[in-house]
């Protein structure tokens, strides 16, 4: 129910671009994402920072698109979240000598330090290419395409990375249960 509720300004974003183009999908994603984030702080008192730097990028990014009347800032977003992520992980790990995603799941599973470590810098490999995949589509397809990729392509891509990722740390999920 969660990951719906995180895609849901993606899934309005898409819907209201067939309807009514760039500019009314940009106009409702913003509008979407403020609702979340105020939904999120009515219902458990605090917005964790992810939507939070979701939200104030989708404000920036979207604001200056319709104020300029310019797709372009919108077509960069993503790539803008996706970079943030990876530099976040990145100088957390080097600078501050922490690992971000064992702080946020090691509850759900237990991993030796090393696999921590890969899988913190296989997740900021991955936000950095698709940032990178974001760009090229953005700016050398139409925007049609740009914005199904934006749902499709981009979360399918993310599904099949958890997925993968999944498999891999089956092995250490099952050597605790046989403990």
């Amino acid at each position: 129910m969660k990951f719906l509720f995180d895609l849901f300004p993606v899934i309005l974003f898409f819907a209201i671009f067939k309807l009514g183009g760039i500019f009314a999908a940009t106009a409702a994603a913003i509008i979407a994402t403020l609702c979340q984030i105020a939904w999120v702080k009515w219902r458990h008192g605090k917005v964790d920072g992810m939507l939070m730097a979701s939200g104030i990028i989708v404000v920036v990014f979207g604001g200056a698109t319709l104020l300029l009347h310019d797709e372009t800032f919108i077509k960069w977003k993503p790539t803008v979240l996706y970079w943030m992520f990876a530099a976040i992980l990145i100088v957390t790990e080097l600078i501050w000598h922490k690992n971000l995603l064992r702080d946020m799941l090691q509850q759900q599973v237990q991993l030796p330090p090393p696999v921590w470590r890969n899988l913190n810098r296989a997740w900021a490999v991955f936000f950095a290419l698709l940032g990178i995949a974001n760009l090229y589509v953005a700016f050398h397809y139409p925007t049609n395409i740009w914005v199904n990729f934006k749902l499709f392509g981009a979360t399918g891509l993310m599904i099949i990375f958890v997925l993968l990722q999944s498999v891999l740390l089956s092995k250490y999920v099952e050597d605790e249960e046989v403990k």
